[in-house]
Parts: C-alpha cells; sequence; structure tokens
C-alpha cells in the first residue's frame, strides 16, 4: 500500500493536541497568504492568530508565509499600522482617538511603509519571536526564541537577538544555491511522502538524487 500524504487543509493536525493548529485553513484576511502545511503552537487560544499574532494589520501591506513553516508560541507579525508621525514633536495619534480630533486624519495617511511581510517555506521561528515590518525572512532561516528581527534575514540563514544578528548559515554559498534550486516544498505530495526521511535528515546530494524528474539542479 503506497504512502499517504498528510492532509494540508486539516485544521488540526495532530490528534489530541488543540494547541497545534495548520494556519492556511484557519485565516481568513485577505492581507494574509500562508502556505501548505505552515503551523502555529499555542497553548492558549491557536486559533485566535490573526488578531492575537498579526498585529495592528490595518493595511493595505500583506504578510506572506510561505510552506512548512514552524511557528512557535507568542511568535508576532508587527505589521506597517503601528507606524506613527515622528516629524513633530509628539508621535501620539491624535485622529484615531474622535471627537474633532477626527478632522486631522490626514495627518496618519501617507505614513511610510517597508511594504509586504514576507517568509520563504521551511522556515522554523522560536518561541517569542517578534518580526517588524516589511522584513523578507530567506528560505529555509532559523529565527531563535526571542528574537526580534528588525531587517532581512538571508536564505537558510540562523539569526538571533534583539536586534536579531546573523549567528551563521546553515549551508554553505554553493550548497543554498542547490537547495533553491531544488525547493523540495514544491514536490508533489506523493513523491516528497517517499522521501521524507531524506528531507529531514539526508545530505543536499541525498536531496538532489531523490529530486523529481525535471526539477532545475544545475
Amino acid at each position: 500500500m503506497p504512502p499517504t500524504p498528510a492532509d494540508p487543509d486539516v485544521l488540526h493536525p495532530m490528534p489530541g493536541q488543540p494547541r497545534v493548529v495548520l494556519l492556511k485553513p484557519l485565516v481568513s484576511s485577505p492581507l494574509i497568504e500562508v502556505g501548505d502545511f505552515s503551523y502555529y503552537d499555542d497553548p492558549e487560544d491557536a486559533t485566535a492568530f490573526e488578531t492575537r499574532n498579526v498585529l495592528y494589520h490595518y493595511g493595505p501591506e500583506k504578510l506572506v508565509i510561505g510552506k512548512f513553516c514552524a511557528l512557535g508560541t507568542g511568535v508576532r507579525f508587527l505589521m506597517n499600522g503601528a507606524n506613527h508621525r515622528m516629524d513633530g514633536p509628539s508621535t501620539f495619534p491624535f485622529p484615531t482617538m474622535g471627537g474633532s480630533w477626527a478632522e486631522h486624519f490626514d495627518l496618519l495617511t501617507g505614513l511610510p511603509s517597508r511594504g509586504d511581510t514576507v517568509v520563504g517555506s521551511d522556515v522554523w521561528f522560536g518561541h517569542g519571536t517578534t518580526v517588524m515590518p516589511g522584513v523578507r525572512i530567506g528560505h529555509g532561516a532559523i529565527v531563535a526564541a526571542g528574537a526580534v528581527v528588525t531587517r532581512d534575514v538571508p536564505d537558510y540563514g540562523i539569526v538571533g537577538g534583539n536586534p536579531a544578528q546573523l549567528i551563521r548559515t546553515r549551508y554553505d554559498a554553493a550548497d543554498i544555491d542547490r537547495l533553491l534550486r531544488l525547493t523540495w516544498w514544491d514536490w508533489p505530495l506523493d513523491h516528497l511522502t517517499r522521501h521524507i526521511p531524506t528531507v529531514m535528515s539526508g545530505t543536499v546530494d541525498a536531496l538532489e538524487a531523490a529530486a523529481p524528474t525535471g526539477t532545475a539542479t544545475g
């Protein structure tokens, strides 16, 4: 009997563990895009991810998360709606408080934006990490617990600290280039299922040998 792939559309993929949710079938905001099998783990209420973990998301900037990402408890994405004016004596957003102050809402429009926040595939976020607006995190990266990510993270980079700094890369430049060409996260599920041990613990050479016919490796 052939191996059976997991289902990317099940909200709770781990039986008896409501703390783990797949994000793609959970999110409803048109400003959030999540790939297959990316999950969030939270013992309190993982299903509240959109309101508790994506903050100040007033648009139009998007949060884009790739496939097979692992988000530990307390991972938060701060979006550009948290921005305040800094060119005058006060940073307080008076127009949002209502009354006649709302007549000055033009003072809050056109604030600087860093654009969409984009996370690649196969990214692991440790407990309590914070990602600032407009950051781009590359494929295969690891963000250490408690890190505050204020700048872009390279593919297969490991970052930590506040502000997060590059500790090292998981592979050398040549192997990173090979991995980015292989894009195992885009393999057909049936094929991926047959090669889970290689994806999890094999070498880059072994992954290359296991790639579906037609995958660019050169």
